[in-house]
């Protein structure tokens, strides 16, 4: 696999690395050794998928609050997406700024997560769907999320008429700093 550094420090796209013959290909998608070789939570205690049926869908922005240290690696393993992430952790030179990502079937990307950051992804095909690895267990008591098309984010997604979101991501909240600040020291207690 080959680990490239993405803007957001502790966040990487995670590229194959394909051994090629007449039947197709094969690629190893996961290693312990290679995560933790990166310094990266190589402990996965969850796995999720979801199936996207339309072009346009929004899923996002979402994360764990402490005490959850989840981390996500996430890959689409059929159509494409747009995959992005917000960095959310208040110590970060990065704090409030965004990275996005193509995934698809095609390209076999993957883009590793690193805890307290939002993601969220937008579907560019139909029919697309995305695998997800995660390191901590999902608690619904720590869930947190910013309302994705936020003008303050200034995430340009590519679909912006005719989307498919649920209500509860769409009613999300504008990011505001010191209230997320207060969110955090609020889970910290």
């Amino acid at each position: 696999m080959k680990f490239t550094p993405a803007p957001l420090a502790g966040a990487f796209v995670v590229d194959i690395d394909a051994n090629e013959d007449e039947r197709g290909l094969f690629a190893r998608t996961w290693c312990e050794q290679e995560f933790a070789a990166q310094g990266l939570d190589s402990r996965l205690r969850q796995a999720s998928f979801s199936r996207n049926r339309r072009r346009g869908t929004v899923r996002g922005m979402h994360l764990q609050l402490p005490p959850s240290r989840e981390a996500k690696l996430v890959r689409c393993v059929r159509g494409r997406i747009l995959d992005v992430i917000v960095d959310l952790r208040p110590d970060s030179a990065t704090f409030g700024q965004h990275f996005g990502v193509e995934l698809s079937a095609q390209n076999a990307r993957a883009l590793y997560i690193p805890p307290l950051m939002a993601h969220g992804f937008q579907t560019l095909e139909d029919d697309s769907d995305v695998a997800y690895q995660m390191t901590d267990l999902y608690a619904p008591g720590l869930g947190y999320g910013l309302r994705w098309d936020d003008p303050a984010l200034g995430i340009d997604w590519p679909i912006r008429e005719d989307v498919t979101i649920l209500a509860r991501d769409r009613d999300c909240p504008d990011f505001d700093p010191a209230a997320y600040r207060r969110v955090l020291q609020s889970a910290a207690t």
